[in-house]
């Protein structure tokens, strides 16, 4: 049983991340030569990366909880509502529901 929902942009971002550490550990102990702004890109492109696999999986996510009958309330799911609630915002009645929705 998962414990908590899998999150495959914190994945990227992480994998991303790692790849500067270890690249600045190899720098710092010797291995090899890296000029300090080659971290740049890849912290650009991981980040990037990232964001684009996130809005992916919210969208797919989104698209099943929808198709699978949802949370089973009555709050309107069409409209501009349904734009601000994916997005973390204020729902149609102004209630902060968080950032997973």
């Amino acid at each position: 049983m998962l414990r908590h929902e899998f999150r495959p942009g914190r994945l990227v971002a992480g994998t991303f991340f790692v790849l500067a550490g270890v690249t600045f550990a190899g720098d710092a102990g010797g291995l090899w030569d890296t000029p300090w702004f080659a971290m740049i890109p890849i912290v650009v492109v991981g980040l990037a990366l990232a964001a684009v696999t996130a809005l992916l999986a919210g969208g797919i996510r989104r698209r099943r909880r929808g198709t699978d009958g949802g949370e089973g309330g009555t709050s309107g799911g069409g409209g501009a509502s349904a734009g601000a609630e994916g997005r973390g915002g204020a729902t149609a009645t102004g209630a902060w529901r968080g950032p997973t929705g």
